[in-house]
């Protein structure tokens, strides 16, 4: 019996640190008493993403440009991906797992009525990355989301979004990680 509790929680705590490190690392970020952290890699994989797998590219590499302590990567061969982006013919929304990880949809029903797709994927990787809707809002916030309108194709996060993604990472790289969180948000 206490040998498979302890495998089981050895096992519990090898798949915590790898949900953790996500990957090599590629970029750096300010740490601790002007230490140097590497920047969490968390892959992604657009296969499922249809027509708007070069919209889902478009919005990583946003991200990419905007922040220091993540970095969104396409999956490859054989690799497992923090992050499924499905199309569909729903409204966009993301279900976010833990920090990082989760499934993105990608919804035709709101491309359909207009809503821009580079802004739609930026906005749904946002929440994975930890940020919440925030709505109403003008379009100078990417995580306003629709309530900005469809004429709204900001695809870029504000200095504050930009901020807390910063700090949301920095604590999982520092070791204080946020709770976990599982809950589905519809744009």
């Amino acid at each position: 019996m206490h040998v498979r509790t302890l495998t089981g929680g050895l096992a519990a705590a090898c798949l915590m640190a790898l949900s953790l490190t996500g990957g090599p690392a590629a970029a750096a970020s300010p740490g601790p008493a002007g230490t140097t952290l590497a920047a969490r890699v968390l892959t992604y994989d657009a296969g499922g993403a249809a027509e708007f797998k070069s919209a889902v590219d478009r919005g990583a590499a946003i991200w990419n440009a905007s922040v220091d302590a993540v970095e969104l990567r396409p999956v490859t061969a054989g690799q497992r991906a923090n992050i499924r982006v499905l199309a569909d013919n729903g409204w966009p929304r993301a279900l976010p797992t833990t920090l990082g990880n989760g499934t993105v949809y990608i919804g035709r029903q709101a491309v359909d009525q207009g809503y821009d797709t580079i802004r739609i994927s930026s906005h749904e990787l946002g929440h994975i990355l930890g940020l919440p809707d925030r709505k109403p809002g003008p379009c100078s916030s990417l995580m306003s989301g629709s309530s900005a309108g469809i004429s709204c194709t900001n695809p870029y996060p504000n200095a504050a979004e930009k901020t807390e993604v910063e700090a949301n990472f920095s604590r999982v790289l520092t070791g204080r990680t946020p709770a976990p969180r599982a809950a589905l948000i519809v744009d």
